[in-house]
């Protein structure tokens, strides 16, 4: 019997997401966020790829997003995961063909589950059952693309268009007879109707070598930069850094629009489950079990009455939010930015992203929580010549080794315990004790302990940018 190979789950997670604003944003985007549980969605999806018959995924993400990536991987216990740094964001075709180079290094054959991270499948064994179906023929030099079985006529997403089998949704390999642009609404009704279409969910599965193939057929100046970006990658910590020079030159291509629409090797395996990207408040509302009412309270510090068709979500603990007699609205609250909106009218929050960002608005791009590898530190107060912060540093974390121009600062630590370098002095600072650092002063911050550390920072100072900081030693090799 011919043993089931193992597939490569290859992860896309480098998105802005600004479509899930103010929760989602540049600096911190909706795959990372806990929207729909416990679990961010780009652990659920790293969860929903894995078991015996998956590899350790291969994750494509950006410099700022690389140690979110690592964090919560470890908090789900995956490991063994090759991690790309993308120089830039150029779409998923050359994020999909450098990894199908990295791949074909180890093994020319060997198959890889292309998917986004920002998608929700509630069952995972269907989801893998279906992927099953493709193996054969993705084996056999198919690209193989798994389509949802649309339940409304949607506008918002690309279609695959079934050579055979209409009305059959069932996990069944069949050729696909063309890719569809998003439709206007009169065109989708007529497509749903048909039984012939399915939803394009991004979710390939296909060998490395046989990409490599199709990019020689059919976009062959895009091999050539690709593997040498792969090829004069750098190390860096747990991380490969794609080469930004050749990378530079590669065009900014949907996999779909360089080789999908292009080739004459497809097949596509229906998928019949649930399935949602979250493209708007309106997706969260719909996959969140509305009530009988058909409104939804996404958090404890929401209260709705008398409300109809409503979202209503608080993501301060300090802040309660209520909604009286609302219908038709999504309302999300976040410590420094509220978004009220008509529900049907929540793919539109892209317009208000931009308008922030013509404002020069820090709300646009800018989360409230600032990550970084050690940790995080948000602002509670700011004001013309003082900042109050709080920060946090994971066990066995540590800032960079650093000194200021402009500022001074004072640390209190509220739980936890810091091993504090200031100058030639090192010494531990337990909870309710404090450290001063004169402007100018070489410093250091550590979490020797097991426990998280917790610590109040005051600021003082002509200028609290961040970047007032001059760093001498990091352990995240950052300049």
């Amino acid at each position: 019997m011919t043993k089931t190979p193992k597939i490569h789950p290859v992860i896309l997670c480098g998105g802005s997401g600004t479509r899930l604003w103010p929760l989602s944003r540049k600096s911190y985007p909706k795959q990372f966020s806990k929207i729909m549980g416990d679990e961010s969605l780009f652990q659920m999806s790293a969860a929903r790829l894995s078991g015996p018959n998956f590899s350790a995924p291969l994750v494509l993400t950006n410099s700022d997003f690389r140690f979110i990536v690592t964090e919560q991987l470890a908090a789900m216990s995956i490991t063994g995961s090759d991690i790309l740094i993308e120089p830039d964001m150029k779409n998923t075709g050359p994020a999909i063909l450098a990894a199908a180079i990295f791949l074909a290094q180890k093994d020319p054959d060997a198959l890889m589950l292309v998917a986004p991270s920002d998608h929700v499948i509630p069952d995972t064994a269907h989801f893998q059952k279906t992927i099953a179906a493709g193996i054969e023929p993705a084996v056999a030099g198919q690209l193989v693309t798994f389509g949802i079985k649309p339940d409304r006529a949607e506008t918002g997403y690309g279609y695959l268009h079934l050579s055979e089998g209409a009305g059959d949704f069932s996990a069944t390999p069949r050729k696909l007879k063309r890719f569809v642009e998003k439709p206007d609404q009169k065109t989708a009704d007529d497509m749903v109707a048909t039984g012939e279409y399915l939803w394009n969910a991004g979710i390939f599965l296909f060998s490395a070598k046989t990409l490599i193939e199709e990019y020689k057929k059919h976009a062959p100046n895009q091999l050539p930069m690709c593997q040498e970006s792969v090829a004069s990658a750098k190390e860096d910590l747990n991380f490969l850094r794609l080469d930004g020079d050749a990378w530079a030159q590669l065009e900014n291509q949907s996999i779909d629009y360089a080789i999908m629409e292009r080739s004459d090797c497809l097949t596509a395996v229906p998928f019949d489950g649930e399935w949602s990207d979250l493209g708007s408040w309106e997706a969260v509302w719909l996959n969140s079990n509305p009530d009988s009412e058909n409104q939804v309270v996404v958090s404890q510090n929401a209260t709705a009455i008398d409300c109809e068709n409503t979202l209503l979500r608080s993501e301060n603990e300090n802040q309660e939010l209520v909604g009286i007699g609302l219908k038709d609205i999504v309302a999300i609250a976040m410590p420094d930015a509220v978004l009220v909106a008509d529900i049907n009218s929540s793919q539109n929050v892209k317009l208000a992203v931009q308008s922030l960002k013509d404002t020069k608005k820090k709300q646009a791009e800018q989360f409230p929580r600032d990550h970084r590898p050690w940790g995080w530190f948000e602002t509670l107060a700011l004001g013309g010549r003082f900042q109050v912060k709080r920060i946090m540093v994971h066990p066995g974390a540590a800032l960079s080794l650093q000194s200021h121009v402009h500022r001074a600062e004072h640390w209190v630590v509220v739980q936890g315990a810091a091993m504090v370098t200031v100058g030639d002095m090192k010494k531990i600072v337990s909870e309710n004790q404090s450290v001063y650092i004169p402007l100018g002063e070489v410093h250091r911050l550590e979490n020797p302990g097991k426990v998280d550390l917790h610590l109040i920072e005051v600021q003082t100072g002509a200028y609290l940018g961040e970047d007032d900081i001059i760093r001498y030693e990091d352990v995240y090799s950052r300049s």
